[in-house]
């Protein structure tokens, strides 16, 4: 990295120092530890213990507690699905319906392939794939509306081939979900929505209520108590992750534009005042002019609030020394969103091996992943993208292992299954095979 001192900016970190830049990147994937997460645990575990216990009553209670509205009924009905779709403008409808086919058709491609297959004796071995019953997708409130996330979730579960597509989400104190929200719940076939958030939203889905049921595998972000609540009932249910809040990392050669690189950050700081952005260059001017660019695209800025807080906690801006630095640091990072804004993108991109998706080139800003791309935007958060990817289809299925020997294979293999039996001291494991001997 380069050794010029670049002064702080009271917007944004800019630094150049790599041990500090690796310990700032760091540090940005653990900022959702500390004391309010272990408060937050609390708190969820006391949810979760009253709504399995109590079912609807527990969740009218929280809602009117949290939410400040009688969810009464629970459940909205179809005509509500079907007038919000109604009431949406057209130009809306048209987005949303692209959006879906999109998105459809790409996650379309990921159904996996059954494998049926003979081995060297004529046995029979395989694999077969089939959707769970139930999927539950969470649905934020709160600070935007994400009928997106709704389009996301539900797709690839339908896609899966899932029988029940249960959604919940926070209604506003007025009882009613945002009306585009619910509109993509229409046109995605969600079967269910119910006017719950929160963790008891999860831990009715988790656990099953008089009113809503109990579902199998439960995907979609939240805040900090959504998210806890899934770690608490994974393994009563499946989950598709545990996400974090959102981040973008965006590397930058001497072909980037000040502008496209300030409005990109700022699209990822203002979905959250924990949303962290990151920008890695190797040209001091750029990391300058995009400082620049940034205060002013503030100005007016109808989420500034939500973007000063990001930008103030959770920014960074390094210059390095070349992008294979840039590259090194990004892998460590391991962002949810990697923006390449160089001029030969695709030079690099086989470099990456940690990132939840990855944009290539000036055309292709985070914003379409988004909405329409194709793929899952979904994604794995907070460094997680080192051992994870994107929700899919499969999130929403399950693999069975089938096993048919025949006599042959079985007198060929028998004397080394007797052998691993015995010596991991499980003596009916061997008696089963040699009863089928005649050795006995």
């Amino acid at each position: 990295m380069n050794e010029t001192g670049l002064a702080n900016s009271q917007t944004v970190r800019l630094l150049n120092n790599p041990l500090e830049v690796r310990e700032q990147l760091i540090k940005l994937t653990n900022r959702t530890a500390g004391d309010a997460q272990e408060k937050a645990i609390g708190i969820v575990n006391e949810i979760l213990n009253k709504v399995k216990a109590d079912g609807d009553k527990a969740l009218i209670e929280y809602t009117e507690a949290f939410d400040g509205f009688t969810p009464q009924p629970l459940q909205l009905d179809r005509e509500a699905l079907i007038e919000a779709w109604e009431k949406t403008p057209k130009p809306l409808q048209n987005a949303l319906e692209l959006a879906h086919s999109r998105i459809k058709d790409f996650h379309q491609k990921q159904i996996p392939a059954d494998i049926k297959l003979k081995g060297c004796d004529g046995e029979i071995l395989g694999r077969r794939w089939s959707p769970v019953q139930k999927a539950g997708i969470y649905i934020p409130g709160g600070r935007a509306s994400y009928p997106s996330s709704v389009l996301m979730n539900a797709i690839p579960a339908a896609v899966a081939g899932v029988k029940e597509i249960v959604m919940v989400s926070p209604a506003g104190q007025d009882g009613k979900i945002n009306t585009i929200v619910l509109a993509a719940a229409y046109l995605a076939n969600v079967n269910k929505v119910f006017r719950i958030g929160g963790a008891q939203a999860i831990a009715a889905l988790a656990f099953g209520t008089e009113t809503v049921p109990r579902v199998d595998v439960i995907s979609g972000p939240g805040n900090i108590y959504v998210t806890l609540a899934k770690k608490s009932v994974y393994g009563k249910v499946g989950i598709d992750s545990l996400a974090g809040p959102s981040e973008v990392l965006i590397i930058a050669d001497h072909t980037a534009k000040s502008k496209q690189v300030a409005v990109d950050l700022l699209a990822q700081a203002e979905h959250d005042p924990l949303a962290a952005t990151v920008l890695l260059t190797t040209e001091y001017s750029l990391a300058e002019a995009v400082i620049s660019e940034i205060k002013h695209q503030l100005k007016d800025h109808p989420r500034s609030e939500i973007c000063i807080k990001s930008l103030k906690d959770w920014s960074l801006i390094a210059v390095c020394e070349n992008l294979d630095s840039c590259v090194e640091l990004s892998n460590l990072f391991a962002p949810e969103h990697l923006e390449l804004l160089v001029e030969s993108p695709n030079q690099i991109v086989d470099k990456i091996n940690n990132a939840g998706a990855i944009f290539i080139g000036e055309w292709s800003p985070e914003a379409v992943g988004d909405y329409l791309a194709g793929p899952n935007h979904t994604l794995p958060t907070s460094g997680t993208a080192r051992f994870c990817g994107a929700l899919c289809v499969e999130t929403f299925m399950k693999s069975t292992s089938l096993i048919e020997f025949n006599e042959t294979a079985f007198k060929n293999t028998y004397e080394a299954v007797i052998e691993l039996a015995r010596s991991e001291g499980l003596h009916s494991h061997s008696e089963s095979i040699i009863i089928r001997t005649n050795q006995k």
